[in-house]
């Protein structure tokens, strides 16, 4: 009987070649950046339909325990490609635009990795959105976050009207939404809409992406897998799921290296197992 090779059956991730957007992974963390720098990074439907590639990569990627999201060049992104609203013909052909945004922004928020969006310069409509579907978010000082689209007309249209309310609450989300005003860096911590501001959006994220690989990767996935899973049911119901979730992060070995270390006065040595 032939013998198999052990090399036969081994995982190869396969990455697409990029346009619009650049990946690499070092020491866990996923680096996703956006490269339409001379657009300001506004998200043209190519630029979508690679951040769609890009989040079934990183779901994919064992190497990939956080990703970041950011801009080359003086934005994170200005916001959806305006050329390409203007193009849209009728209200079909614009619900099934911002259908395309909402599914791709729908599969980052799902990825069961802790994300952050690092923010520099302008993170405006639809930017604001792929940044709110991002569990973490990081801005630089000078950093400007908005909505605008009610002064072109439109509605925010790629989740940004659902996110933004359940992130800081009602009232606030519609000042921003019915002012379309921009907010500072300092304004978006006051909020709630941003996490934490420094000199260096993508320097701090790091720092907080390395700060959160010290943990558990299998507990990081179930915290964040309890807390989504609850936000959309009555607190009764997300107790219980918590507890499942609870039950399954204590039968793994890396619950049993975590407590070991704690006792031992060791860091643990966690293998996401």
């Amino acid at each position: 009987m032939p013998q198999e090779d052990a090399h036969e059956h081994e995982f190869v991730l396969e990455i697409p070649e990029f346009t619009h957007l650049a990946y690499e992974v070092e020491e866990g963390i996923a680096l996703v950046t956006l490269r339409r720098p001379q657009a300001l990074n506004a998200l043209s439907q190519d630029l979508l339909q690679e951040l769609a590639q890009v989040a079934e990569v990183i779901h994919q990627d064992p190497e990939a325990r956080v990703a970041i999201f950011t801009g080359e060049g003086k934005a994170f992104a200005a916001g959806a490609d305006l050329k390409e609203i203007a193009a849209l013909k009728d209200p079909f052909a614009a619900r099934e635009y911002a259908l395309l945004g909402q599914q791709v922004f729908a599969e980052i928020a799902a990825l069961p990795i802790p994300t952050i969006a690092a923010i520099h310069g302008y993170a405006l409509g639809g930017g604001l959105e792929l940044a709110l579907a991002c569990d973490l978010r990081v801005a630089a000082k000078g950093a400007r976050l908005g909505l605008p689209e009610v002064g072109l007309g439109l509605i925010p249209g790629f989740g940004g009207t659902q996110r933004l309310p359940r992130l800081i609450g009602r009232g606030r989300a519609l000042d921003l939404i019915f002012t379309g005003r921009h907010v500072d860096a300092e304004e978006a911590l006051f909020l709630g809409l941003v996490n934490r501001v420094a000199e260096n959006a993508l320097e701090e994220a790091k720092r907080l992406a390395r700060q959160i690989l010290k943990n558990g990767p299998v507990a990081l996935a179930l915290a964040k897998e309890s807390v989504v899973r609850g936000e959309g049911v009555d607190l009764a119901e997300a107790l219980e799921i918590e507890a499942d979730l609870f039950g399954y992060a204590a039968a793994t070995e890396d619950m049993k290296e975590g407590v070991r270390a704690f006792l031992e006065k060791r860091p643990p040595n966690f293998k996401g197992e």
